[in-house]
This record gives C-alpha cells, structure tokens and sequence, in this order.
C-alpha cells in the first residue's frame, strides 16, 4: 500500500466539506486524487451503504444510482436504490464482492448523523466505515476508506430522525459525492491505464 508524504506528517487529518460550497464535486475529486496512488493495480470498489425506505438512509443507494448512470471508468460500483445494500444482506454483498475482485479497495459510502452544526458537510476519511452505529446495529465495518455525509442530528431517536430527513438535503449531497467521484474516476482514467489506489482521511460520526 502507498501513501502520499502528508498522509504520514498528519495521519488523523480529516476533510469536511459543505455540500454548498462552492464546485464542491471539484473539490472532493480533488481531494480524493490527492490520495492516489498510481503505481498500484488494485480494483477500487464503492459500496453504497443504505436504504430507499429511510428518506435519511438513502444517500448511499442514491450515490450508487448516480455514479452507475454515469458509467465510471475504473470503479466498480455496489448499493443502488434498484439493489439496494442495508443490514440484511451486508455480509452476502462484502463476501460477494471478495469472489469477484481480487484485493480490492473499498470505498464505503453511508449517511450519518451528527452535530447541528455540521449537517450538510461531507467527510472524506481513511480506515472503514461503521453501518448501523447510529441506530446501535452490529453490522461488518465498511471499507479501507468512506466518505459520509451528515443528514441530520444525532443524539435523540435516531430512527425517527432518519426517516424525517429532507430528500431535497439528501439528493444534493448525494449529486455532490456521485460528481466528485465521477471527476475524480476521469482524472484517474487521464494519468494511468491501471486501477489507481486511493487513501483517504477520517473523522468519526455516527451511520445509520
């Protein structure tokens, strides 16, 4: 595994990103190609964690809709609102994409809960995600890397705070990390014709 020089000066850096800002897709594909490197030829995967019934939980099958519309080179995608992955069948989709990619890199993609200050920002971070903590689920942790994104407040009856999120906040973040992804897979495609290797940065919040 390789890492950029700075990743090692401030391991625990992490990326937020308000999905207001300004060519925030430019941004997180930035980002994310700050961390790459190409020297390796390992499959990078998505895994889009979540769910259409949870108007909260669905920005990771709506990330997945987005970026299999898009066709992105390089990266296979998992968890679309079609085929959604969720709680029931996590285990069956990780071992399912174990059989078909050799040593993959998996990106996880989730909603989350936290501060009122920092809904609506984007957090880009190393090391896996963890579905179902914010509604004090056991599920596998998620991913060498994820980017998540705060829908709404944490702290009391998450469930029902979920399934009241605005769909309008949810899908525009969800255009936002579906876009830099896609940027990102582009400039990827540009500078290398093998699979590039990505690492990322991490802070902690609760996922749905």
């Amino acid at each position: 595994m390789s890492f950029k020089p700075n990743f090692f000066e401030n391991p625990n850096r992490m990326v937020r990103i308000l999905y207001e800002e300004f060519d925030v897709s430019k941004q997180i594909s930035q980002e994310l190609l700050s961390y790459i490197s190409f020297e390796q030829n390992q499959p990078i995967v998505v895994v889009c964690i979540g769910t259409d019934r949870s108007t909260g939980d669905s920005l990771g099958p709506l990330v997945g809709t987005l970026l299999e519309e898009k066709s992105t080179p390089n990266f296979h995608i998992y968890g679309t609102l079609e085929d959604p992955i969720h709680a029931v069948n996590l285990e069956e989709k990780l071992r399912e994409i174990k059989l078909k990619h050799v040593n993959p890199f998996i990106i996880g993609i989730d909603a989350c809960l936290g501060r009122l200050k920092s809904v609506g920002f984007i957090q880009i971070g190393s090391g896996p995600i963890k579905p179902g903590a914010g509604v004090n689920k056991e599920l596998p942790e998620v991913g060498n890397m994820h980017i998540t994104g705060i829908v709404n407040v944490s702290g009391f009856m998450e469930f029902f705070v979920l399934q009241n999120t605005r769909l309008s906040l949810v899908l525009k973040m969800a255009k936002a990390i579906a876009d830099g992804i896609f940027k990102a897979s582009l400039m990827s495609q540009r500078k290398t014709p093998s699979m590039p290797h990505l690492n990322w940065t991490f802070e902690q919040e609760q996922t749905p």
